[in-house]
């Protein structure tokens, strides 16, 4: 059942989702849920019938001009293959709608940075799907090294891998790495340096997996290792510190777990003193649905969302970065 997303407003608040597939269906489904979203365009006719089957409250189209001259949509939704983002976004800005469009923001900096300037300009929100800093536990991650539990912060590494949807239009640096950027510069600031290596198995310049280094100076690092050709799914990312460990695995039941290992000296040699994982309690929320309400929050306050533009430029900027190290074998290459 459709349920009001703010029972304390009255705002009638419509939103067009453009893309209904691989993720979209997923968009379609919260915003749905929030009884938000009005209509939904697709270019594939054969997956709108099935969705109108799901759906029967909600106008499908093919047509993104239905989507765009409907004024009574204040916001649109863009889940599309990343290659058409800044395209589709711009279009929809220039429209007169608040946008969240899926990550990345865009496939080039400086289409970025357009997209920033003319929501800017327009009054516009403009907000990306880093979805992860809308994770329970991402966020109370954040929340104890914030308080110094984990004390200083030596390194970060996090591998995303899978055997699944396999893409043409980007690599897997491109696909995956967004989430794990977007997440270890919210906790460390921005890298001052990156280097990458990666092979591509499948097709010629698209490579499947990648290994990328993260140099933030003051000895503080992170790799981030992606992979679409995995034999297993594991999304995990660990937080090594000065005083305690702590693994998010969102894989795993218990998702965030901390260990208070300690490193002490015997005759002159370190040693290690391994302690119980401590299970850290979360609040049972699905992030998905905390990021579409994010964006309607924002949309009605006319505040700058978490993941905003200027967010994603960063995230893209680190991106770019680790791109021209790949494309040079692993060059060191500054972030800029």
């Amino acid at each position: 059942m459709a349920k009001n997303w703010n029972n304390n407003s009255k705002s009638k608040i419509k939103l067009g989702l453009i893309g209904v597939g691989y993720w979209g269906k997923n968009l379609l489904r919260v915003f749905n849920e929030l009884d938000v979203l009005k209509i939904a365009c697709d270019l594939n006719e054969e997956l709108l019938n099935g969705k109108k089957q799901e759906y029967p409250n909600i106008q499908f189209t093919t047509n993104l001009v239905d989507v765009l001259n409907d004024k009574e949509i204040k916001g649109v939704v863009i889940s599309t293959p990343a290659v058409t983002h800044y395209k589709l976004a711009k279009e929809a800005i220039l429209a007169g709608k608040d946008v969240f469009v899926e990550k990345p923001l865009a496939l080039k900096m400086g289409e970025g940075e357009e997209l920033v300037k003319l929501a800017q300009k327009k009054k516009a929100i403009l907000m990306v799907g880093h979805l992860l800093l809308y994770h329970p536990a991402v966020k109370k991650l954040k929340a104890l090294i914030k308080k110094g539990e984990l004390g200083e912060i030596y390194y970060i590494y996090s591998n995303r891998l899978n055997f699944g949807k396999i893409r043409t239009e980007e690599n897997v640096l491109w696909s995956f790495a967004p989430h794990d950027i977007s997440v270890i510069i919210n906790f460390l600031g921005m890298p001052k340096k990156v280097r990458v290596i990666g092979e591509n198995y499948l097709q010629k310049d698209v490579a499947d997996t990648t290994l990328s280094f993260l140099d933030f100076g003051k000895k503080r690092a992170a790799h981030i290792f992606v992979s679409w050709l995995n034999p297993f799914k594991e999304q995990k990312l660990s937080v090594i510190g000065e005083k305690a460990m702590a693994v998010f695995d969102d894989r795993a039941e218990e998702k965030l777990i901390l260990y208070h290992h300690k490193v002490k000296n015997n005759n002159n040699c370190p040693e290690a003193v391994v302690a119980q994982g401590e299970s850290i309690e979360i609040p049972n929320e699905e992030p998905l649905m905390e990021e579409a309400k994010h964006f309607l929050d924002c949309i009605e306050k006319r505040q700058n969302p978490v993941t905003d533009g200027y967010e994603a430029l960063n995230v893209l900027k680190v991106l770019s970065a680790c791109q021209k190290s790949l494309e040079k074998n692993g060059k060191t290459i500054l972030v800029s």
